[in-house]
């Protein structure tokens, strides 16, 4: 399970399932899960713009997609320097309504084990992994960082003045300045630690700046000095999270085969940015 994202419009919680090829719909209130999206180009990351429309990161396809208020499918990025993308994989919204998505191969790969069906095998396309920025209202694509071995999770901090991002395959986070002509900075931020499985994956920031991010064993919760609070202990590898529920107290963790929830003390961010 992948990509969870709260549409308090109608109270649910929507989230990807890849190896599935579907989005699914899950409503609290009814204790309801229901296919959302079939199929679904194997969709990763989801977020909502700023009109609440669900913007998508589909595999398959190398594509970033939009869903329309009257449920059609617009496809918003593919191609960089007239090449495809690699595989899409998580994606936010800025203050301004500008798309930041990570581009690592993973897409374009089998998978094995839980995880088979992940992606369609093909080569990779762009030369790097990397991070882009996309304005939806020109379709003007940038690709802002290029030395990513594994880029995945990402989210905003500050009030969207810092961006986090994390690469799987070196297991730490990396934060950002974020400015109109780049994102100077990318330095180390924190590491994540642990002999269990899991790698740095989905990524948010908590109402009082804690960054949560999945990873070895569980989420790991750092304070927002980089410092490790602890880790949430998932039964399964996770891959991704989000608060929901009208007060965003409830965590809804999205793992292997599971979707799990939990009670939280700090609620989630209220909007886009956290």
């Amino acid at each position: 399970m992948e990509g969870p994202v709260w549409r308090a419009s109608d109270g649910v919680l929507i989230f990807s399932d890849i190896p599935g090829d579907c989005l699914y719909r899950f409503d609290p209130r009814h204790d309801r899960v229901e296919v959302f999206r079939s199929p679904s180009n194997k969709t990763n990351g989801n977020c909502l713009d700023h009109e609440g429309r669900l913007l998508s990161c589909e595999h398959a396809t190398s594509c970033v997609v939009r869903q329309e208020a009257n449920g059609a499918m617009s496809v918003v990025a593919s191609h960089y320097r007239r090449l495809e993308l690699n595989s899409p994989n998580d994606i936010v919204v800025d203050g301004s309504g500008r798309l930041y998505f990570t581009d690592p191969p993973y897409g374009r790969r089998r998978g094995e084990g839980a995880l088979l069906g992940v992606g369609v095998p093909r080569a990779e396309s762009q030369p790097v992994r990397g991070v882009y920025r996309v304005d939806p209202r020109d379709g003007a694509i940038e690709r802002l960082i290029e030395d990513f071995e594994g880029p995945n999770g990402l989210c905003f901090a500050d009030r969207g003045a810092t961006l986090f991002v994390n690469d799987s395959a070196r297991v730490h986070i990396r934060r950002f300045d974020v400015r109109d002509d780049g994102l100077p900075g990318g330095e180390v931020w924190a590491e994540l630690k642990g002999d269990e499985p899991g790698v740095p994956d989905g990524m948010k920031i908590d109402g009082e700046g804690n960054l949560f991010c999945c990873g070895p064993g569980g989420i790991h919760v750092f304070a927002s000095d980089g410092q490790l609070r602890g880790v949430i202990a998932v039964p399964e590898v996770a891959g991704n999270f989000n608060w929901g529920d009208p007060d965003r107290r409830t965590l809804y963790i999205c793992a292997t085969s599971s979707l799990y929830s939990l009670r939280t003390l700090i609620p989630g961010p209220t909007d886009a940015l956290g």
